[in-house]
């Protein structure tokens, strides 16, 4: 059913933020297409946050679609599954897009593959009876979850299962889906509201079962009305309500989603369970529902290839594991002012060059920027007009974060809470002196966390 914020508590909105352009026009209106299967996938054992998953498998071992072939490294981790059938091929080690090196476990296809229509039926078509839900229990959700390799596919790559996990010392009264999308150029989300728009109710109810919620809520910007109206209509009859929030820049954030919701706050370096609250994104929720219901797991996601430096922009739905490269290729190659690839979108993304890298689960989108884009002001000196302060939805000073970063001072970063910083990227969006902000920020985070390990 619809309902107002206000009747959560929030008033749909949270301090601080601001508003790039949106530019979801290059793939807002496009629907999901099934790319292709590729005759190889590189799956990193590392894609999720935690520890590595472990391999099961070896060099010449024969996977079929779905096959385990990394269990869980612990409680914090997740496994993975063949989104191809075929050869394993000896392990190697890639870079992703962040920077990070990491093992993979090489599939070569070989035999006949579940792909088109048939493999969009599957994981997002079809019928997903809500009266059935009532059949499964919280230990039976939790369990498919965990089995099934699901992490947010928002992003974060946080694996599911450990959010919806009873914990008697922080019970979940309030399950939030996230279907904000507030990331400029990103559509991912959206397709999935309208084409999975069944699947995202059944796995938002399917959570709050597993947490024990007493109310189910999806938040979603007031720019996507059609994504409104679907899901109000999918969800009548149901507990799940449908918050319509205003349309601001970091608005997915989970904790800036809490308050705008909610009106609680999550304290500075805590976790949404400190409120009594586990978020989802919209793309998670539906891949619950596929795993508890179907019993399928992870293997693919929807990914939005965008920009003004790609010829076809496009949604496409793509197997774990695929890469950049050919995804650049089934969208007509990039035009010949294409300067800049990043990695999710252009506030939070990482831009990068190694084409050969592969999607991995917290893939969302890749954006493909021109030189006109990319042009900005040359850096200059901090004028300190509290902008950055201004706009930063965590309430921290970032000039003084990078200072201490660029001095490679590790204790004054800390004493300015560099940790709680998500790199959201509004500092550097309302930056007149174009300082590289982020940038800071993540060396400054490299640099706390190397200091930590001596």
């Amino acid at each position: 059913m619809a309902a107002s914020v206000q009747a959560f508590g929030g008033s749909g909105t949270f301090k601080h933020g601001v508003h790039p352009p949106e530019r979801k026009h290059f793939s807002e209106d496009l629907p999901i297409e099934v790319v292709p299967s590729p005759k190889q996938v590189l799956l990193p054992m590392l894609q999720h946050v935690g520890a590595p998953s472990i391999p099961v498998v070896k060099a010449k071992d024969v996977v079929a679609f779905g096959d385990m072939v990394c269990k869980s490294g612990g409680f914090v981790s997740a496994p993975l599954h063949a989104p191809i059938g075929g050869n394993v091929l000896k392990s190697a080690v890639t870079t992703l897009p962040n920077g990070r090196h990491v093992q993979v476990i090489p599939i070569k296809a070989d035999g006949e593959q579940v792909e088109g229509p048939a493999l969009m039926a599957e994981i997002l078509g079809g019928e997903w009876p809500l009266d059935s839900l009532g059949q499964y229990d919280r230990a039976t959700i939790t369990e498919a979850i965990a089995n099934a390799g699901i992490v947010g596919l928002g992003g974060a790559a946080f694996p599911a299962h450990v959010k919806y996990t009873p914990n008697d010392d922080k019970p979940v009264d309030t399950v939030l889906i996230n279907g904000c999308e507030c990331e400029p150029y990103l559509t991912p989300d959206y397709r999935v509201m309208l084409e999975g728009t069944q699947a995202v109710i059944a796995g938002a109810i399917l959570a709050g079962r597993a947490a024990g919620a007493r109310d189910i809520i999806i938040g979603i910007e007031d720019n996507k009305p059609e994504a409104v109206k679907v899901l109000q209509a999918a969800a009548e009859g149901t507990d799940v309500k449908i918050a319509v929030l205003k349309t601001k820049y970091p608005q997915g954030s989970e904790k800036q989603l809490i308050m705008a919701v909610l009106k609680r706050e999550v304290p500075l370096g805590g976790l949404p369970l400190d409120v009594g609250v586990a978020v989802s994104n919209v793309g998670t929720a539906a891949a619950i529902a596929r795993a508890v219901m179907r019993g399928k797991p992870l293997t693919h996601r929807v990914v939005s290839v965008t920009g003004s430096g790609i010829r076809n922009p496009k949604n496409l739905l793509v197997p774990i594991g695929i890469s950049y490269r050919e995804l650049i290729d089934y969208c007509g190659g990039l035009k010949e002012d294409a300067a800049r690839i990043i990695s999710g979108g252009p506030m939070m993304g990482f831009a990068f060059a190694n084409l050969d890298a592969p999607v991995t689960k917290g893939t969302s989108a890749m954006t493909v920027l021109t030189a006109e884009d990319v042009r900005k002001a040359e850096e200059t000196a901090c004028i300190r007009c509290g902008r950055c302060v201004d706009a930063c939805p965590m309430n921290l000073v970032p000039t003084k974060i990078a200072l201490a970063s660029r001095a490679k001072d590790v204790d004054l970063a800390q004493a300015y809470h560099i940790m709680a910083c998500f790199e959201c990227g509004s500092c550097a969006f309302t930056c007149p002196a174009s300082i590289p902000l982020v940038q800071l920020v993540r060396t400054g985070k490299a640099q706390v966390i190397a200091s930590q390990r001596k």
